[in-house]
């Protein structure tokens, strides 16, 4: 690795590398641009992602990126990261916490959206005041879903 890099290159590296599946090679670069600026929290929150996917240490994966989600809590990014780290490690429910927080902060996020649909996307059961395993549940859902022209299921921080 170049030490002539700033921590911005590293960063930006390290992206290529995570979008290219090669997380080891985006751990050493986030590791770097963190080394290099430790305030920042984007920096922070990627580092703990790659430190969590590559080394499965979950404990400090978590603190790096909730520190980051704290400290810019308008950052859709910091959330997704989030939510992307327990699923690695099974924890789809908050994950799903987590990228609708995102969602509520910036709901064109097409990052946040792929993710939601790639994991599935429920609608709401038609009737709400009952249990979503409710006999009447299911099956107005199933009639529904059949009828010509049914609505797809709409894609909102609340809805899913």
């Amino acid at each position: 690795m170049d030490a002539s890099f700033t921590a911005e290159e590293h960063f930006r590296r390290g992206e290529e590398a995570l979008a290219e599946g090669r997380a080891d090679g985006a751990l050493d670069h986030f590791g770097a641009a963190h080394r290099l600026d430790p305030t920042s929290a984007r920096y922070r929150s990627y580092y703990g992602l790659a430190l969590g996917l590559v080394e499965r240490r979950l404990d400090r994966a978590l603190e790096l990126c909730r520190s980051a989600a704290r400290e810019e809590f308008f950052q859709p990014a910091h959330y997704h990261n989030l939510a992307r780290l327990h699923l690695a490690f099974g924890f789809k429910a908050e994950a799903i916490r987590y990228l609708r927080r995102g969602l509520m902060i910036d709901p064109e996020n097409e990052a946040i959206g792929e993710e939601l649909r790639r994991l599935g996307i429920r609608r709401r059961p038609p009737l709400a005041f009952l249990r979503r395993r409710n006999f009447l549940n299911r099956w107005i859902g199933r009639v529904l879903s059949r009828a010509p022209g049914a609505p797809e299921p709409e894609l909102t921080p609340f809805g899913i």
